[in-house]
C-alpha cells in the first residue's frame, strides 16, 4: 500500500531531546545550537518564538523567526525515557549494481509495506532517534524511499543517505531532496573511468549514469560527500578519484577495507587491493563503540540489531516495539565481549578489529592478516 500524501507543514527547524541534552537544529544544514532543559521547556510551552531563538537562527541558519508562531516554524519533539540518538535504516537489500566488493552479499529485493515502516519509523523516534540514515541496497530504488524520506521529516529526524547516485539526476528525486534537504547525500565512487567504474558495478554504462547524478545534484545544491572505495581493480585510479572529487569541491572519505559479507562469506575478499589493505598493527585501537547502546540499525524487515556487522541476536520492532530496544545494551555486551580465540588474547588492548567483525571473518575463513595481528607478529 503506498503512503497517503502528506498533510503536514515542512518545518524547518527541529528542537529535540538528545542524548541527555536538548539541541535545535535545522535539515539539511550541519551544526546544532545547544539548549537547556529551561530552554527546551519554554519551546514546548510556548506559542511565538522566543527572542533567543530567533536571534541564533538568524545567526546560525540565516531563518527569520521574529515574531513568528513557533508551531509553524519549529517542531518540538517529545521527552523520551530512552537514550538512544541515531539510527540506520535499510530499506531494501535490492540494488541496480552488483560490485564485487559488496559487502551484503545476496541482494534480495525484499521489504516491509508501508504500514509496517511506519510504524517502524514511529518507533525509532519514540526511542528519542534524531539522526536517520538511509541505506541499502540502494536506498533510492526502493519503492517506498521517497514515502520513507518524507515521513522521516515529518516525524523531526535529520537524514543522511547513502548512495550510489545512480538516481541522483532524477526530478523527482532532486525535487525531494531540494524541498525537504537532506543533512548529507554520501556519493560512492567506484572509478575514474568507465572500464574499472563499470568492471567494477558490473553494470555497463553505471560510470555514465554516476557523473551525471552527481552533476545533477551539486548543481541542485544537495549537500555531497563522496566515498572512494578502492580495490584492486580500480586503485591505478586512486589519485584520479581524488581528483575527481576535487573538481565538485566536495568532502571525500577514502575505504579500502573490504570485509566479509553480512553472511559470512569470502566471496568479496578477492576484491582487496593488497596495497591499501591498512596492517592490522596500524590500525585505530578498538575501544567499544555506541551500538545498541544509543544507536542501533533496522533491517528491510525491522529486525533491529546492535549495527549493520552484528545483526544477531536482533528484536522484532513490530512485535515489541520501542520497549524491545531495551534489550539491546545486553546484545551488545555479548556480541562485543571478545569469544573463542580471542579470549586472553594478550594483544586484545591493541586490537582494532571489533568482535562482530572478528566473527565475520572467521566465518568466512580469512587470513588472519585481514584482521588480526597475530600473523603480522609472529
Amino acid at each position: 500500500m503506498q503512503a497517503p500524501p502528506s498533510k503536514m507543514n515542512v518545518q524547518p527547524l527541529i528542537a529535540s531531546p538528545f542524548q541527555g541534552g536538548y539541541v535545535v537544529l535545522r535539515p539539511g544544514l550541519p551544526g546544532a545550537l545547544k539548549i537547556s532543559n529551561a530552554k527546551y521547556q519554554e519551546l514546548r510551552r510556548g506559542r511565538d518564538c522566543p527572542s533567543w531563538l530567533a536571534g541564533a537562527a538568524a545567526k546560525a541558519w540565516n531563518v527569520d523567526l521574529h515574531g513568528k508562531p513557533l508551531a509553524d516554524h519549529v517542531l518540538v519533539r517529545a521527552e523520551t525515557a530512552y537514550g538512544f540518538g541515531h539510527a540506520t535504516y535499510e530499506l531494501n537489500l535490492g540494488c541496480n549494481y552488483d560490485c564485487e566488493h559488496c559487502y551484503l552479499g545476496l541482494k534480495r529485493f525484499e521489504g516491509m509495506a508501508w504500514d509496517d515502516r511506519q510504524r517502524v519509523m514511529e518507533v525509532m523516534r519514540d526511542a528519542g532517534v534524531v539522526s536517520l540514515q538511509l541505506t541499502g541496497g540502494e536506498p533510492m530504488i526502493d519503492r517506498l524511499f521517497p514515502d520513507v524520506y518524507e515521513y522521516a521529516h515529518e516525524l523531526g529526524m535529520a537524514i543522511d543517505i547513502l548512495t550510489n547516485g545512480s538516481r541522483l539526476a532524477n526530478r523527482g528525486i532532486l525535487d525531494l531532496l531540494t524541498a525537504r534537504p537532506a543533512n548529507l547525500v554520501t556519493v560512492s565512487v567506484y572509478g575514474a573511468s568507465a572500464e574499472s567504474y563499470d568492471g567494477l558495478t558490473r553494470r555497463p554504462g553505471s560510470y555514465k549514469t554516476f557523473l551525471k547524478g552527481l552533476q545533477a545534484a551539486h548543481e541542485a545544491g544537495v549537500r555531497l560527500a563522496l566515498a572512494l572505495i578502492i580495490v584492486e581493480r580500480n586503485a591505478h585510479e586512486a589519485d584520479d578519484m581524488k581528483t575527481l572529487a576535487a573538481r565538485f569541491g566536495v568532502p571525500t572519505k577514502t575505504y579500502s577495507h573490504i570485509t566479509p559479507t553480512i553472511y559470512g562469506g569470502a566471496e568479496t575478499l578477492p576484491s582487496q587491493s593488497p596495497e591499501y589493505l591498512v596492517p592490522t598493527t596500524a590500525r585505530k585501537p578498538f575501544r567499544g563503540c555506541d551500538a545498541g547502546r544509543t544507536a542501533f540499525h533496522v533491517n528491510p524487515h525491522g529486525m533491529a540489531s546492535i549495527c549493520k556487522v552484528g545483526r544477531e541476536p536482533s528484536v522484532p520492532l513490530l512485535k515489541e516495539g520501542v520497549e524491545g530496544l531495551t534489550r539491546l545494551v545486553d546484545i551488545a555486551d555479548g556480541l562485543l565481549r571478545r569469544q573463542g580465540g580471542c579470549t586472553g588474547c594478550g594483544l586484545q588492548s591493541t586490537c582494532g578489529t571489533c568482535m562482530p567483525l572478528v566473527t565475520l571473518y572467521r566465518q568466512a575463513k580469512s587470513p588472519l592478516a585481514n584482521y588480526c595481528q597475530h600473523k603480522e607478529r609472529s
